[in-house]
């Protein structure tokens, strides 16, 4: 069982030292105290490889466990970078479980974007205009968030249900909607904040829907974690245990095959990415109900995009979604403390981040270089968005 759960994490892993290689020396050829020294082979080397280690020593403090901050503080403070970690990583489970929902039925949702901001803003109109006793407040404002960008996802899969209009050029463009509809929400008299200002912010939602904060007030880390994880096992129970779950898979292994054995695609379809929706909505109610408070126009980030490298990263399964999330979570809240040690550009994440979708997007390249044959690729997770 073991050396089978191992052939499934062996691409990724693998993925994951070669990007980390590749970077390290992208890092080291960056630094100006060693280029100086390439006629000294051995200099060179060593100066490399003290720069490369550096820089993922930092790496690993800015998104794991300072020394640094124990000394000003409890133990538990140490762990600051972590509940950093878990703080950036808990949408990006959420919106990597959209998109790996939509590519098990055959979608390619390039909408999780949208969805988020549909969510933020269900969840930031509940969350400042109402007044709930905590747990309750909180509840309704998921709900909320849950249908809004459930409805929203699913009018994409009904446009592709009914009129055959394609999933990714329908979700890009709703994404551009979606942000948009957000900067003028901001300005309507509903989403102003109370004193005339006309600057694109919405009140701060009460602290009955706050989510609450599991390490304490001065660590970051709420319980979006603990709905995350839940999310997830949803996510593995629908797909693997449930009749909807076999349907979603049956559309997107063969929608004709499914079509001619019963099952009603565009009924599929829709419910696909409505479900989709809600998970990356899920994603932007948290992130204004954990850690932002206030709804801007800048409260998805990059969060909906990343979540495609996600979700590609995890190989289309909701538990290798999870680490995927949580490495690239690590890597982002890491960068920042890198950058600031050693000098090195926040952007070298970026370029490990894409030499790990590069190498698990190419296994053929991974066992050519490390020599295997029993690397197993998986099934594509690649949706083929075009079959009904």
């Amino acid at each position: 069982m073991i050396s089978k759960a191992f052939s499934k994490i062996k691409l990724p892993l693998l993925a994951f030292v070669l990007a980390a290689f590749f970077g390290g020396i992208l890092i080291a050829l960056s630094d100006r105290e060693v280029l100086p020294l390439i006629g000294s082979p051995w200099k060179f080397f060593t100066a490399a490889l003290h720069s490369a280690g550096n820089a993922y020593l930092a790496l690993f403090q800015g998104s794991i466990f300072d020394t640094n901050l124990v000394k000003h503080g409890s133990l538990l403070s140490g762990f600051y970078p972590l509940s950093e970690t878990l703080l950036i990583a808990t949408p990006l489970i959420l919106t990597g479980l959209s998109v790996t929902l939509a590519f098990k039925a055959g979608l390619f949702n390039i909408g999780a974007q949208g969805q988020f901001i549909f969510g933020a803003i269900g969840a930031s109109y509940i969350g400042f205009s109402f007044n709930f006793p905590p747990v309750i407040h909180v509840l309704l404002a998921l709900i909320t968030a849950i249908v809004f960008s459930a409805m929203w996802g699913g009018f994409v899969g009904l446009l592709k249900a009914r009129t055959g209009a394609h999933e990714v050029i329908v979700t890009i463009m709703f994404n551009y909607i979606a942000g948009f509809f957000l900067f003028w929400l901001l300005k309507t008299k509903v989403f102003l904040r109370p004193g005339g200002l006309i600057n694109p912010l919405a009140p701060p939602v009460h602290d009955s829907a706050k989510l609450p904060q599991f390490l304490g007030s001065d660590l970051r880390a709420n319980a979006g974690i603990f709905i995350a994880i839940l999310a997830t096992y949803f996510v593995w129970w629908l797909l693997n245990r449930s009749t909807w779950g076999f349907r979603f898979r049956a559309v997107g292994a063969n929608a004709s095959a499914a079509r001619t054995a019963g099952i009603s695609v565009a009924f599929v379809t829709t419910t696909a990415m409505a479900v989709s929706g809600a998970l990356a909505g899920l994603g932007g109610a948290i992130q204004v109900l954990g850690s932002e408070f206030a709804l801007t126009t800048d409260v998805a980030g990059s969060f909906g995009f990343d979540a495609i490298t996600v979700a590609l990263l995890g190989r289309a399964n909701p538990i290798g979604t999870v680490v995927a999330a949580l490495l690239f979570g690590a890597l982002r809240a890491g960068g920042l403390t890198m950058q600031a040690n050693t000098q090195n550009p926040v952007d070298i994440v970026l370029v490990i981040q894409a030499l790990i979708v590069l190498f698990i997007s190419a296994p053929t390249l991974v066992k050519f270089i490390f020599r295997l044959r029993d690397l197993k690729t998986g099934s594509t997770v690649v949706s083929k968005g075009w079959n009904g």
